[in-house]
């Protein structure tokens, strides 16, 4: 998650320097929209590992109920 965040404060200087830079505009523009594909990709990729423990756990739990019931 502390990727996400420096992703996302990368996108926000990049537009913020866009703002004061005009012939640069669309260049740093392009690096925000960047910046800000990487933080959604790490979003997703913290949220299947998540997902995937979660499943574990109840895989894991129903497997303790089968047992406790045998």
């Amino acid at each position: 998650m502390e990727n996400v965040r420096r992703y996302r404060a990368l996108a926000s200087l990049c537009r913020q320097q866009a703002a004061y830079r005009p012939l640069q505009s669309w260049d740093l523009l392009g690096q925000a929209e960047h910046f800000e594909h990487l933080a959604e990709t790490e979003l997703k990729a913290h949220f299947d590992v998540c997902n995937a423990q979660r499943a574990d756990d109840e895989t894991a739990a129903a497997q303790w109920e089968a047992d406790a019931a045998a």
